[in-house]
């Protein structure tokens, strides 16, 4: 079965809304550091998944699901790097880490059912 855009954009999107909610209760220190880098890793999944397949060509889509896995990894780092600051309880690591363990995947099998190479 082929992954559509739209259930990774969505799993995207629900990661995000969580990660938005969690920074929101750190200090200010933490808001501006670790916060806005996860944010905005987070936030450039799902736009560049949106963007990718807007542009009309295979080629295009890849390249963007491409960028959009690099900021996936950025997103792990941020979020082990929060977590070993003590920013992140058991609580909020149990939430996300479940999603980024389905996204990872369902992201590569999306890049995967983009078309052939060349189109």
């Amino acid at each position: 079965m082929a992954v559509r855009s739209f259930e990774v954009y969505q799993l995207a999107e629900r990661l995000s809304d969580i990660i938005w909610k969690v920074v929101l209760n750190w200090d200010s220190l933490a808001r501006d550091t670790v916060g806005k880098q996860l944010v905005r890793a987070m936030d450039s999944v799902g736009t560049n998944i949106a963007e990718g397949s807007g542009r009309g060509t295979n080629q295009d889509n890849r390249r963007f699901v491409r960028i959009v896995r690099g900021s996936l990894y950025e997103v792990r780092h941020w979020l082990r790097r929060a977590h070993a600051r003590g920013l992140l309880d058991t609580s909020h690591v149990q939430s996300t880490k479940p999603l980024l363990d389905e996204l990872a995947p369902k992201l590569n099998a999306y890049l995967r059912s983009i078309g052939p190479i060349g189109q």
